[in-house]
C-alpha cells in the first residue's frame, strides 16, 4: 500500500508536504488551518463533477492526513527531523466527517463575534486600503469590498482614509475626496431600502419560524401531511372501483387482453328485442 508521501508525489507532484501547503517550518497553526481550508475545498469530493470524485477523494485524503501531521506537535517534529509520516492506525478514519467536524457551521453568533472584533482592527483596515486603491477611490466599491461596511460607516473611514492621504500612504483620487451630493444621495437611499427590505424579510422568517414550531415539529408535520394525501388517494380509488363486482377483478386498460376487452365490449351493445319475428335493434 502506497505511503502518504508517495500519494504526495503521485497526485500533487511532490513528497514536500510544505511545498505543497505553501507553507514552512515555522508557519503558524492557524496559517496551516487556513491552508488546509484552502486547498480542500478544491478537491472536496462533494464540489467537483461525478467523473472526478475518485480522485477528488484521494487528494481530500492526503490534505486532510497532512493537516493532522502539521497541526500534531510529535508528527511534525518526526517529519521535520526524519521526513516521515507514520501511516499506522489511521486507515478507518472518516475524512469527510474529520473535515466537516473540523470547519463548524458558522453561526450568527460567530459573525457578531467576528464583527465587534473586525471594526477598528489591523484586518479592517488593510482592507480599506485595498479597496480604495481597487476602486480608485469610488466609495461604492468599497461599500462592496469592506465586510460590514455601512452608509454609517462612512465618516469614520473617510476620516481614516483622508489621513492616510494627508500622510502620503494613499494617493487621491477625486472620486473619493469630490464626490457628487447626488450620487451620496443615491447610495443613501438604495441602503435605506435595502436596510428597509431586510428588515421586513427578517421579522416574516421568525413569524414563519414561530407558526411552523420546530424543525423536528415541520418535518413530522409534512410526513402526516404525506399520508394523509397517500390515504386520500387510495380513498378515491376505492370510491370509483370499490363498487364493482366482486368475481371481478379490476384490470388496468393498458393491460387487458383482447378477450377481456371484447367481453366489456359486448356487454355495452344495444338490447335488442324480437318483433314479428324479426330481430331489431332497439333504438
Amino acid at each position: 500500500m502506497p505511503t502518504t508521501l508517495e500519494l504526495c508525489e503521485k497526485y500533487f507532484g511532490t513528497k514536500d508536504i510544505y511545498k505543497l501547503m505553501n507553507l514552512t517550518k515555522d508557519s503558524l497553526p492557524k496559517d496551516v488551518k487556513k491552508a488546509y481550508h484552502r486547498l480542500s475545498l478544491q478537491v472536496h469530493p462533494d464540489r467537483v463533477a461525478e467523473s472526478g470524485k475518485e480522485e477528488a477523494t484521494e487528494k481530500f485524503k492526503i490534505l486532510t492526513k497532512i493537516n493532522g501531521v502539521l497541526t500534531d506537535s510529535s508528527k511534525k517534529a518526526l517529519y521535520d527531523e526524519q521526513g516521515i509520516i507514520d501511516d499506522d492506525g489511521e486507515s478507518d478514519l472518516n475524512w469527510v466527517k474529520l473535515w466537516r467536524e473540523y470547519f463548524k457551521p458558522i453561526t450568527t453568533t460567530d459573525i457578531e463575534n467576528f464583527h465587534q472584533n473586525y471594526i477598528g482592527s489591523e484586518t479592517e483596515e488593510r482592507d480599506i486600503r485595498k479597496a480604495y486603491l481597487g476602486g480608485n477611490g469610488c466609495i461604492n466599491f468599497m461599500m462592496d469590498s469592506v465586510p460590514f461596511m455601512t452608509v454609517e460607516d462612512e465618516p469614520r473611514i473617510m476620516a481614516l482614509v483622508k489621513g492616510w492621504i494627508a500622510s502620503g500612504d494613499l494617493p487621491e483620487y477625486k472620486l473619493f475626496t469630490e464626490e457628487p451630493e447626488a450620487k451620496r444621495k443615491r447610495r443613501h437611499k438604495k441602503y435605506a431600502r435595502e436596510a428597509k427590505e431586510a428588515e421586513v424579510a427578517k421579522k416574516e422568517l421568525e413569524k414563519k419560524s414561530k407558526s411552523n414550531g420546530s424543525l423536528e415539529q415541520q418535518i413530522m408535520r409534512r410526513q402526516a401531511d404525506r399520508e394523509a394525501s397517500a390515504n386520500c388517494f387510495f380513498d378515491r380509488l376505492l370510491e370509483k372501483y370499490g363498487g364493482a363486482d366482486d368475481s371481478e377483478e379490476y384490470v388496468l386498460p393498458g393491460k387487458r387482453s383482447k378477450k377481456t376487452t371484447a367481453k366489456k365490449a359486448s356487454a355495452k351493445e344495444p338490447i335488442k328485442k324480437v318483433k314479428s319475428g324479426r330481430v331489431t335493434k332497439k333504438k
